[in-house]
């Protein structure tokens, strides 16, 4: 297996679908990007995994102290983005369901991670400056290296996703390209 793994960080219709509930404009330019890295990842091998931030209706979540209540399982905004997801079939892919901004908190990301004998987590998806960047430091922590694919990720704060990978590229791991990101990927193929 290749010893890097893609993590796709909320490709679900609350962020890309222009009706979801946390749409921003600039999420589109996400989608072609995460997409290609996606492909890249299937044709080298690679562990795919796909992140939703989902929530339990009815329930108390810590999050909504913050949030107002959003990503509802079992509802439109709760579900991928059409085109995203694991692909049925492949013993590649994987689900982390998170209640919380990092893919790695309370869920057994790391575990998987270590287990299939990754060492380098490529990140991309939405957004910078929350759930990506809260992975990456999670990735860092968790003793993988990191890297994040900027044209591969945004925000609808711009400044904050500019700071974010600049926190990245300084303290967590590299912030990356699109053709650098593809070249690591195809790096470990079989």
């Amino acid at each position: 297996m290749n010893p890097t793994a893609l993590i796709v960080i909320d490709m679900q219709n609350a962020f890309l679908h222009s009706d979801g509930e946390n749409f921003y404009p600039e999420a589109i330019q996400v989608i072609a990007p995460v997409s290609a890295l996606v492909d890249k990842a299937r044709d080298s091998h690679c562990l795919v995994v796909h992140t939703l931030d989902r929530h339990r209706v009815g329930l108390p979540d810590f999050e909504q102290r913050r949030l107002p209540v959003h990503g509802l399982e079992g509802g439109f905004d709760a579900a991928y983005f059409d085109g995203f997801g694991p692909k049925p079939g492949r013993d590649l892919e994987v689900e982390i369901v998170k209640r919380r901004y990092s893919a790695f908190f309370s869920t057994d990301l790391a575990l998987l991670l270590r287990e299939c004998g990754i060492e380098n987590t490529l990140i991309c998806g939405v957004k910078t400056n929350v759930c990506v960047r809260a992975t990456a430091q999670d990735a860092f922590a968790n003793g993988f290296h990191v890297r994040v694919v900027r044209e591969a990720t945004n925000s609808n704060r711009a400044n904050l996703a500019a700071a974010s990978l600049e926190d990245i590229d300084r303290y967590l791991g590299k912030a990356i390209d699109l053709d650098a990101a593809t070249q690591l990927l195809g790096a470990g193929a079989a």
